[in-house]
């Protein structure tokens, strides 16, 4: 029993540089690995997995992509203790005990003894079925689902995933099958806290994302800023990259590269300077220990 839901979708990229092309007009730069990666996993129905440091683009990919299809970007945050029901359905337990007090309040005026069966049946009924995202994603055509740090969740539910992945289909014990139509694109994404099972990654395209260099760095910048100065937008990459380079509980991604460069937009500067850099260490670097370790080397940083 399904209901799926249908979005004004977009043919598909016929070839990795058509798709690069595309997610350019988007915003998101690609370089040829990933295009191809993101291209065969459309072509060939399978999940990518997306693993690398955070802030390397996994999830702005699967951002992009849904941009590129015109389909519905549905997103799982996974965290340690997910189970299958907060990631596939549940009762509106509330709808449902309101439905029971009108049953029993009709039945008492028509002064009608209720069949606990049909009641029971009704109880379950589909409109007090509240899909969760992967349920979601099963009935929404086209769609994208990003299943997001899949590292953080255990065992178990990488088990459940392994079925509705394979499967692309659930069944609900009061519902019956729900199969996808058109079965979503699945970007799973890992910061590598713990290694994911090989099941898991068996079935799915791998790709490993890690931070730009200086030069797609720069074209990211100018890309998704539009109006930010070149040199400024080369000195805040160049800074960026040496500041991964030091021991820092957490480097800067692309996300804070662009706040960082933003941050200096709106306070006027026009190139990177000791001042501007020392005012505005709070949008690039999350840590006081990190600020601390920067503003020590900040001429080297800056160099």
């Amino acid at each position: 029993m399904s209901n799926p839901v249908h979005n004004q979708h977009r043919a598909a990229p016929a070839s990795p540089a058509e798709l690069a092309t595309a997610l350019r007009a988007t915003g998101y730069l690609a370089d040829d690995g990933l295009a191809t990666a993101a291209f065969l996993a459309l072509r060939m129905n399978r999940p990518l997995f997306c693993e690398g440091e955070p802030g390397t683009g996994k999830t702005a990919l699967a951002q992009a992509m849904a941009e590129v299809l015109g389909a519905e970007l549905i997103r799982l945050q996974c965290h340690e203790g997910i189970d299958a029901s907060q990631a596939l359905y549940d009762w509106d337990f509330p709808r449902q005990l309101l439905h029971l007090r009108a049953l029993e309040a009709a039945a008492g005026a028509a002064e009608e003894r209720l069949d606990a069966e049909a009641v029971e049946a009704s109880l379950y009924d589909p409109r007090f079925l509240i899909a969760r995202p992967v349920l979601r994603a099963l009935q929404t055509t086209p769609s994208v689902l990003l299943i997001d740090e899949v590292d953080r969740a255990d065992d178990e539910f990488e088990a459940f995933l392994l079925e509705v992945l394979t499967e692309h289909a659930v069944t609900i014990p009061e519902v019956g099958e729900i199969r996808a139509v058109r079965p979503p694109l699945v970007v799973l994404t890992s910061n590598r806290t713990r290694e994911v099972h090989d099941a898991l990654k068996r079935r799915c395209l791998y790709l490993w994302l890690d931070h730009p260099d200086v030069n797609r760095e720069i074209a990211i910048l100018r890309s998704r800023l539009p109006g930010v100065p070149e040199r400024l937008a080369a000195q805040v990459a160049g800074a960026v990259r040496k500041m991964r380079q030091l021991d820092l509980l957490k480097p800067p991604g692309v996300a804070e590269s662009l706040d960082w460069a933003q941050a200096l937009q709106l306070l006027g500067a026009r190139e990177l300077d000791m001042d501007a850099a020392a005012a505005s260490l709070g949008a690039v670097l999350k840590y006081r220990e990190d600020a601390d370790r920067v503003r020590a080397q900040l001429d080297a940083v800056l160099a």
